[in-house]
């Protein structure tokens, strides 16, 4: 039984170093086929796999192919790195850690770290809302505090008719992919209202195609009332008598905004449109004070 593990674990080791014996070029070619995240944890296994993994020919892979494109559509001097001189790999991580803002900085454009699928999203400036110009209703105003830089967010000043819309080409984004679209948001004070006496409907899909509604909480701090003064849901509200386990409720994000999940759709390529809708105009009560950012459209990745 010894002699039998000890060939079965030499005949192993052979195949690795005959793997790892291949031209660099081989090496690099083969990581292609795989994932940003499989190629960078390969460079443990080999001095071979190691430069093969900084190679240009594998992260030339992991690039989109309408890069050029992309980058032509970006804000002056909105780039951290040379198209000519950097290399692949340097590009790429640029891209994962700092978005493009394009088509006016009304967007911004970056990669996922650990598959290399495209990440969209639509600033405030690039969603259709309801009596956005009326300025007894919503406010523009500039908001610093983000990982991407748009130029304005937009605010509730007070409406009782609460409805957000968002469209994209599915070309824009990564083929074959599952994407999952985020309402990006925080709220402006302490003292605010309206989101915690009803819910928010929410509907992801493709134009003409059916899909389906869901409901989901834009309270931050729905089961904090010490971050705030709390105004207490009237008799038969929503949020009173719906089982809160079935509500998409926020979560904080590493920047210190909030977010709220508003559904998913498959991407199988093509030019579909993706509307992305969020509506509240079934209550009487009025809300204020909700600072939204964008919405957030990036790839579903399983847990690794």
């Amino acid at each position: 039984m010894e002699v039998e593990e000890e060939t079965m674990a030499g005949t192993k080791d052979e195949r690795i170093a005959d793997f790892s014996s291949l031209p660099e070029g081989v090496v690099a070619n083969i990581l292609s086929l795989t994932t940003p995240f499989d190629a960078c944890r390969s460079s443990a296994v080999s001095r071979a796999f190691h430069a093969a993994a900084q190679s240009n020919i594998a992260w030339d892979r992991f690039l989109p192919n309408d890069l050029d494109d992309l980058i032509s559509r970006r804000k002056p001097s909105g780039l951290n790195f040379d198209p000519t001189t950097s290399s692949k790999k340097e590009i790429f991580f640029s891209l994962c850690n700092s978005p493009l803002l394009i088509d006016d900085g009304k967007k911004s454009f970056s990669l996922d770290k650990q598959s290399g699928k495209k990440c969209i999203m639509l600033g405030a400036r690039d969603l259709s809302i309801v009596w956005d110009d009326a300025s007894v209703c919503w406010a523009w105003e500039s908001h610093p505090e983000s990982r991407i830089r748009f130029g304005e967010v937009v605010v509730i000043l007070k409406v009782w008719w609460l409805e957000i819309r968002g469209k994209i080409s599915s070309g824009m984004l990564s083929p074959a992919t599952t994407y999952a679209a985020y309402v990006v948001f925080r709220m402006r004070e302490r003292r605010y209202f309206g989101f915690d006496i009803d819910p928010v409907d929410a509907m992801v899909g493709i134009v003409g195609s059916e899909h389906s509604m869901k409901t989901i909480c834009l309270d931050p701090y729905l089961d904090d009332p010490h971050q705030r003064h709390r105004r207490v849901p009237r008799r038969g509200s929503n949020l009173q008598t719906n089982n809160m386990s079935r509500l998409e409720e926020p979560r904080e994000r590493h920047d210190g905004w909030f977010e709220t999940k508003l559904g998913e759709f498959h991407n199988d390529g093509g030019d579909d449109e993706v509307e992305i809708i969020l509506k509240e105009v079934k209550c009487n009560d009025s809300k204020n004070s909700l600072v939204v950012q964008g919405i957030d459209i990036r790839p579903k990745i399983n847990p690794v």
